[in-house]
């Protein structure tokens, strides 16, 4: 399997399809998943000529299961890493969840030398957790509920947050698809319980508002207004005000895993996006307020 070594000996297992010769697309994933939750954009893009390339975050899935580096700092170093090892340049690099944080941070730790655009997908920055400076962020406790649960029996816990409402599924009328609620439950169970664990301290605490503001490749930020994991109010909606140049788009009723449950909507509308035909209400620069 294809592996790059980090700066402190990590092995980050990646995927690499697609056409060598395309025009490479990036894919960053959520906690606690694997590049496998991208395999429906993978094909879709390598489908369309595109390199789509998706790796395993330290601690999850193949990669190296390390007792250190399971913060911001050190997931941006190994996707610089990643860039690197395959010479990647013009880059598109997409994100979700906290994914979009390892995007946003990576970005604004090492520049865009070798990337050309973003896409940010039900993405955490600017920042989740409550404080002074973001009173309208979840209060610590939520967090430390993520972390007692995520101990005390980790593989209950990872049934439930797909059941519920990663995807939707609590909802009156969900369509429930158990095939995604057991592989979100597999690749979970893939990774350690360590970096897991760091994990939700990364994605909740670190504060990527200077990471988006030094950012000068063109940003495009997609969110459901039913998002249950990352609220849109304390997400997206500040994160496109904080970009130099930033397309919002708003996904009435979409959950917080909606590349998943709608990859046909998003997968078109990020093609769309590239090729310069979006339409909707997707207004470059501007805030979107969710449905009613």
């Amino acid at each position: 399997m294809p592996y790059v070594t980090a700066k402190d000996g990590a092995q980050i297992f990646y995927k690499d399809w697609g056409p060598k010769d395309g025009q490479p697309i990036v894919f960053s994933h959520g906690w606690p998943l694997t590049a496998d939750d991208w395999d429906a954009q993978m094909m879709f893009f390598a489908d369309h000529g595109y390199r789509a390339i998706a790796h395993d975050r330290r601690g999850h899935g193949r990669s190296t299961q390390t007792w250190d580096g399971n913060e911001m700092d050190t997931y941006a170093d190994d996707l610089r890493a990643l860039v690197e090892a395959l010479d990647l340049k013009d880059a598109i690099h997409v994100g979700h969840s906290t994914g979009g944080g390892e995007v946003a941070h990576y970005l604004g730790r090492h520049g865009t030398d070798r990337a050309a655009r973003a896409v940010l997908i039900g993405a955490v920055p600017p920042v989740m957790v409550k404080k002074d400076s973001n009173p309208e962020g979840l209060p610590l406790e939520v967090f430390d509920g993520f972390r007692a649960a995520t101990l005390a029996d980790r593989a209950q816990f990872f049934k439930d947050v797909p059941a519920g409402p990663f995807y939707g599924f609590n909802r009156p009328g969900a369509k429930v698809s158990q095939g995604l609620i057991d592989k979100w439950w597999l690749q979970g169970m893939m990774g350690g319980v360590k970096a897991h664990y760091d994990c939700i301290k990364a994605f909740s605490e670190t504060d990527f508002t200077e990471d988006l503001k030094t950012i000068d490749v063109p940003v495009f930020i997609m969110h459901g207004d039913d998002d249950q994991i990352v609220p849109i109010h304390d997400s997206a909606l500040k994160a496109i005000k904080l970009v130099k140049d930033g397309t919002l788009k708003v996904y009435p009723g979409l959950p917080h895993g909606m590349a998943s449950t709608h990859a046909e909507i998003i997968n078109n509308d990020i093609l769309a996006w590239l090729d310069g035909t979006l339409v909707g209400d997707a207004v470059p620069g501007e805030r979107l307020e969710p449905a009613e």
